[in-house]
């Protein structure tokens, strides 16, 4: 159960790290503010939901992988917090076996637009 449990963690974290590069890009449409910079936890905890589909590309995301995906976006209004969360989503990526396709689908199926790629290979530096 633990090794379950460890294993689920790690693939949460690289579902979040590719769903934020999607939605770090497409930024909030309404507040934000220059209080903080969005952090790691709160990006993973919007796209936890989301990890099953990233990892296994099978089927169509749940809805509360969609619910986190928008949340994303409507939580990285400003290039700083875009830039942050694309860096989250990116270092995840890297360490846990995230299918790219299911990656790059995931703003499509959730009905986000985002306006660029995703890619373990993307510059977060680039994002505006």
């Amino acid at each position: 159960m633990m090794k379950g449990a460890t294993s689920s963690s790690m693939v949460t974290v690289l579902f979040i790290a590719v769903a934020m590069i999607q939605l770090a890009v497409a930024g909030r449409p309404a507040g934000g503010g220059e209080e903080g910079i969005i952090s790691c936890g709160q990006v993973d905890s919007y796209l936890i939901p989301c990890v099953p589909y990233l990892t296994t590309g099978a089927g169509d995301p749940a809805p509360k992988c969609c619910d986190g995906v928008r949340s994303l976006k409507a939580n990285t209004a400003t290039v700083d917090d875009r830039r942050a969360a694309c860096g989250c989503v990116k270092a995840a990526a890297g360490r846990y076996p995230v299918k790219d396709d299911a990656a790059s689908s995931l703003p499509t199926k959730c009905g986000v637009d985002i306006g660029i790629p995703i890619s373990k290979a993307i510059d977060c530096q680039t994002i505006n």
